[in-house]
C-alpha cells in the first residue's frame, strides 16, 4: 500500500509542550511510514528483556515497560479517535486523560507481551489506514483537545513521536 505524505504541523496546531514529540519525527513528510516501521522496532525492542524486566519498574513511581507498551497504545487510541472527530468536522471540545489513572486499570504486568504486540500491531495498522484516508483538508481541520488545538495532522505526528520518546526512554532507563 502506498501511504500518502502528510505535511509537518506548524505552531498553534498542537499543545506547545507535545513539541517534543514533533521533533524526534523525521522531517520528511514520511509520518505513516515511520508509523508502519516503528511499530516492528518498538516489538524488537519489547522482545529483548527478560519478563521479569518487562514488570519491574526501574525506579519508584515509574511504570514497567509493559505498562509503557500498553500506554502507547492507549494514547494512540485516544489521538486517533480525536483525529476522526476534526476530520469530520466536529467541534466538540474533547476532554483530557489522566494517563496515571489508565495503568492500574490496564493490567499490562498480567499479560503475556506476544498478545501486547498483537493488539500494538492491530492499532497501529488502524491508525495508518485511517490516516492515509484522510484528504489534505481533512488534515488541516482542528479541534480543542485537553484544552489545546490539535489539527488532524498533529494528531498523527503527536502519536508517532509519543512511542519513539517512550522508546528512547525505555532504551536509557532499562539499558
Amino acid at each position: 500500500m502506498t501511504l500518502r505524505k502528510i505535511d509537518r504541523p506548524e505552531a498553534g496546531e498542537f499543545a506547545p509542550y507535545t513539541t517534543m514529540y514533533f521533533e524526534l519525527v523525521p522531517d520528511d513528510n514520511r509520518v505513516l511510514d515511520h508509523l508502519s516501521n516503528n511499530v516492528d522496532r518498538t516489538a524488537e525492542l519489547a522482545r529483548s528483556f527478560s519478563e521479569e524486566k518487562l514488570v519491574t519498574p526501574c525506579g519508584p513511581d515509574e511504570w514497567t515497560i509493559k505498562e509503557i507498551l500498553v500506554h502507547i497504545i492507549d494514547d494512540e487510541r485516544i489521538y486517533a479517535y480525536r483525529a476522526l472527530r476534526f476530520a469530520r468536522g466536529d467541534q466538540t471540545a474533547l476532554p483530557g486523560f489522566e494517563q496515571d489513572d489508565y495503568v492500574p486499570y490496564s493490567r499490562a504486568n498480567d499479560r503475556d507481551l506476544e498478545e501486547i504486540l498483537r493488539e500494538l500491531k492491530a492499532v497501529r495498522e488502524s491508525t495508518v489506514a485511517l490516516f492515509n484516508s484522510f484528504s489534505d483538508e481533512d488534515l488541516r481541520r482542528q479541534g480543542v483537545g485537553s484544552g489545546n488545538p490539535l489539527s488532524v495532522r498533529a494528531a498523527a505526528y503527536h502519536i508517532a513521536g509519543h512511542e519513539l520518546h517512550h522508546l528512547e526512554s525505555i532504551r536509557q532507563n532499562y539499558g
